[in-house]
């Protein structure tokens, strides 16, 4: 369960009077999540999440995410909004942790993806892209392409314990890589994680888009390049066109890709492919055994960027600038 601080009956029912959110009815811990506490919060007013912010996660970009949701969901797009204390604060202390309070999304994330999954993913990511643009407060991506090569280094070659090689394999691709990034392309607010269990439905149609802690300033249409990433392979391995297809002409129809964008998605998509391999590969060797979190296998990110070296054009994701 991902609840690393503990917090006392008596803080929490303190904490909530001081929001003015009621009585506290209950509140149980989140598993789904790793990098911070989670509650699912309830009390006579209504239903919260409530987060406590754990070490990794830097205090001074707390102002930039949660005043992002608010500008977000402001501009009408479905994403938690923080809650206002009296005094009009939005991060507060609860346990000797950071801590904030959000609204209660309804729905549940897709174990098994479909086009449906998939189009509504791409509007959404669309609508959320032109929301961002009147956000006043800005944050680099700390994951973008001039930091993966501090990723692998940190990983002491011992990446070859898990696949023979590797080591050598992504030190050459970071070599193409960091000489290829565009430099041009539109650039704006990103999810950046964007992965389906950060994804919302309530049947057919999304109802939220949740976790924005990776939320920074990049290239547009790195975002898109992600969620071919995480949406449109199958568990055997292969691409499925149909899903990408869906996605990318459903976002190309809130905001339209330039050619330039187009032609940029196979390296854009080597690029997120390498950035959640090191990171998986990385928490994969240092992760103590008996830790409360399992790793994810980096194995499958290495299938997804060969995959992606394979392409030829933008129509191989089912979207071409003739089209």
């Amino acid at each position: 369960m991902a609840v690393y601080t503990e917090v006392t009956d008596e803080d929490l029912t303190k904490f909530c009077q001081d929001l003015g959110l009621g009585e506290v009815l209950s509140c149980k811990g989140i598993a789904e999540g790793v990098e911070n506490s989670n509650f699912l919060l309830v009390t006579q007013q209504d239903n919260y999440i409530l987060t406590l912010y754990e070490k990794r996660v830097n205090p001074d970009d707390l102002p930039f995410f949660l005043g992002l949701l608010e500008h977000l969901e402001t501009a009408g797009l479905a994403c938690p909004k923080p809650v206002r204390s009296p005094k009009g604060e939005v991060l507060h202390t609860l346990s000797g942790r950071p801590a904030a309070v959000v609204t209660f999304l309804s729905g549940m994330w897709p174990r098994n993806i479909h086009t449906y999954h998939t189009s509504e993913l791409g509007s959404a990511m669309a609508q959320m892209h032109v929301a961002g643009e009147g956000f006043e407060l800005s944050r680099p991506n700390s994951l973008s392409v001039n930091d993966w090569r501090k990723v692998l280094d940190s990983c002491e070659g011992r990446g070859d314990s898990v696949v023979s090689g590797i080591t050598q394999e992504l030190t050459a691709e970071l070599d193409y890589l960091e000489a290829h990034w565009p430099k041009n392309l539109p650039t704006g607010i990103i999810h950046a994680d964007l992965f389906p269990d950060n994804v919302f439905f309530r049947g057919e149609k999304l109802s939220g888009l949740i976790d924005f802690y990776f939320a920074c300033n990049d290239i547009l249409a790195y975002d898109l390049a992600i969620c071919l990433n995480a949406w449109c392979f199958e568990p055997d391995g292969s691409f499925n066109v149909t899903k990408a297809k869906k996605m990318l002409r459903a976002y190309g129809k809130v905001r339209t890709l330039s050619t330039e964008e187009i032609q940029a998605l196979p390296l854009l998509a080597r690029g997120a492919a390498i950035r959640f391999l090191l990171t998986r590969l990385y928490d994969w060797l240092n992760t103590p055994e008996g830790a409360m979190v399992t790793p994810h296998d980096p194995r499958k990110f290495l299938q997804k960027l060969r995959f992606h070296q394979a392409v030829k054009s933008p129509a191989d994701y089912g979207l071409d600038p003739k089209t």
